[in-house]
């Protein structure tokens, strides 16, 4: 692996060559969220299962795989004597059959950011046994094609090859590493240099801001079979979702506490709700900074406050601590339910490491203000 500082090897990915594809483009920005969503990892090296990279490709190159109207990521080969045109990127085929099948199961209009929402759906158990098997399948399908299609740019990332990155192995062959919460023994993981890891810390919206102007250009130049500029490239790869599907499975769960006359204390204006027409099942982290549907994102608050204050924002770091204790305190809730117990506790272990059993709300509580608060000040997100 390259002795080079976590800026050099930045700055290696992405200039060191032509490329053909943007796969390194996705490979660096695809590292690059997840060390924005596991802040509290710094100081060693860490094994990140290539599946997570697979599962943040979905969402990005999502609205490149419409079957009605792609957007080449390459190339496509002319094959040899039984003709045909090969693929630019080797999954998309199987992008493609997942967009269909989920087209066809949400009936809904598409949207350019249904991958960020699909991916979200898949990372939770109960959100993702809602939906058919068929979508199921198709999905991890698609990831699986990724996977693949990953070991190329992190093998040649750098001049040569695993100049970069070391060759991924399942986890349970690495030593010295930290792994990405929730990963298993056998997960075929790429280590991240503490020093990488640590740049991507420091750079994140740069870094960011860097991976969509290149890819931009790079599509901009890739024939296509319509005028596809850099200013649409752009907006496909920045789009958000919305809530495609309502939170009725959570919301129901609270509505349930409210009719036994449990209380919840919005954590921003301290009202009391106690009613289901007082709060909203608001994202602490918002959707518009980045999709995450975990139970411990979700908590009720003050429908009003909600609608015209908070909106997108996030709170500010005094606010944020100040409402630490009423967030212990609507976690210590849901743990006094059945199934919001063991919702709680799944969606925390699939960010959080760690957690422990004796003071789980109040430790998740404070996890949570941190997370929101690194994700605020990487990516500059409006406040209140």
């Amino acid at each position: 692996m390259s002795p080079l500082s976590g800026e050099q090897c930045l700055a290696t990915i992405l200039k060191h060559d032509t490329k053909t594809t943007s796969y390194k483009i996705a490979l660096l920005r695809a590292i690059n969220d997840v060390v924005l969503l596991y802040p509290d990892i710094s100081g060693q090296d860490v094994a990140v299962p290539l599946t997570r990279l697979a599962e943040l490709w979905v969402a990005y190159y999502w609205p490149f795989a419409d079957a009605r109207a792609p957007i080449y990521q390459g190339g496509r080969a002319v094959r040899g004597e039984e003709g045909g045109v090969r693929s630019d990127v080797g999954f998309r085929p199987a992008l493609t059959q997942l967009r269909l099948v989920w087209e066809e199961v949400v009936q809904l209009s598409p949207q350019p950011a249904d991958g960020f929402f699909l991916l979200t759906e898949m990372r939770t158990p109960r959100r993702r046994a809602t939906y058919p098997m068929a979508l199921q399948q198709a999905y991890q399908q698609t990831v699986s094609a990724m996977v693949k299609a990953l070991q190329m740019p992190i093998k040649y990332a750098g001049p040569g090859e695993w100049a970069v990155f070391a060759k991924p192995k399942g986890y349970n062959q690495l030593f010295g590493t930290v792994p990405l919460p929730g990963t298993q023994p056998t997960d075929s993981c790429v280590i991240i240099p503490a020093s990488l890891w640590e740049a991507f810390q420091r750079l994140s919206l740069y870094v960011e801001a860097l991976c969509l102007h290149e890819w931009a250009l790079f599509t901009e130049q890739v024939r296509q079979e319509r005028e596809v500029g850099r200013g649409l490239v752009y907006s496909l790869l920045t789009a958000r979702p919305d809530n495609r599907r309502p939170l009725s499975w959570e919301r129901n769960q609270v509505d349930i506490l409210l009719h036994e006359k449990v209380v919840f204390t919005c954590p921003w204006t301290l009202k009391r709700l106690t009613k289901p027409q007082d709060y909203d099942l608001d994202h602490l982290l918002p959707l518009a900074v980045y999709p995450v549907n975990e139970l411990w994102n979700l908590l009720p608050v003050d429908r009003t406050f909600n609608q015209q204050v908070k909106r997108d924002k996030v709170p500010d770091a005094g606010r944020l601590a100040a409402a630490e204790p009423w967030l212990a305190a609507a976690y210590g809730t849901y743990l006094k339910a059945p199934a919001l117990q063991r919702a709680v506790r799944e969606d925390a272990a699939l960010r959080f490491a760690g957690l422990g059993e004796v003071d789980f709300a109040a430790e998740l509580a404070n996890r949570t203000v941190r997370f929101i608060d690194a994700v605020a000040v990487a990516r500059y997100v409006r406040r209140f």
